[in-house]
């Protein structure tokens, strides 16, 4: 019950902030399709605060905005501590993705994304051998290649601060070594500029 509360809070989170958004729009500039008052152009950094705290892995965006509705990024992720003790490690990744917005205000508000994702890291493998009382671990590489998808929902302050909070699933389609689903809980915050 635990894992649906996150993205349960999440769309109702994300449908909240777009009727916000959609209130406070104003006139359009006929030339630029952005907001009287957002002229803050079209590129985004931004860096995933969830995964810093709490697993220690440095996760950081580039998004590009291609018009009012749609925009492309990529992520890089870089897995800083040990403390995490999982069956599967994931050490680097590196992720595309493409984000179709549904709100009237420019590249922000309520979002449906597709990824690919890139990863490589560690498959450890538990073993007991029963009749000499031996554990034994092991630990394969593995490197795959994941599709999936996403929703989200991305809040733009007048002066450029970003929080985009998202989630998504995918599957890994090449190595028997890597975890068969990825997921990917993402609370950005950064700068449009």
């Amino acid at each position: 019950m635990k894992k649906l509360l996150l993205p349960l809070f999440l769309i109702i989170f994300c449908f909240h902030a777009q009727s916000q958004q959609e209130d406070e729009d104003g006139k359009r500039n006929e030339e630029t399709g952005l907001l009287q008052n957002e002229n803050l152009g079209k590129n985004e950094l931004s860096i995933n605060a969830l995964s810093l705290i709490a697993i220690g892995a440095l996760d950081l965006s580039y998004e590009r905005n291609i018009n009012e509705d749609s925009s492309w990024s990529t992520e890089l992720w870089f897995q800083l501590s040990d403390e995490i003790n999982d069956d599967f490690v994931r050490d680097f990744a590196i992720t595309g993705k493409y984000k179709h917005f549904f709100s009237s205000n420019y590249a922000r508000g309520f979002y449906v994304h597709a990824f690919s994702m890139i990863s490589s890291g560690k498959n450890y493998d538990y073993n007991y051998d029963y009749e000499n009382n031996i554990s034994m671990e092991e630990d394969e590489s593995f490197t795959d290649f994941a599709l999936g998808f996403g929703i989200g929902g991305k809040l733009i302050s007048s002066g450029g601060f970003k929080a985009d909070f998202s989630g998504g699933i995918g599957r890994n389609l090449l190595n028997d070594n890597s975890p068969t689903i990825v997921g990917q809980v993402m609370v950005n915050l950064g700068y449009r500029f």
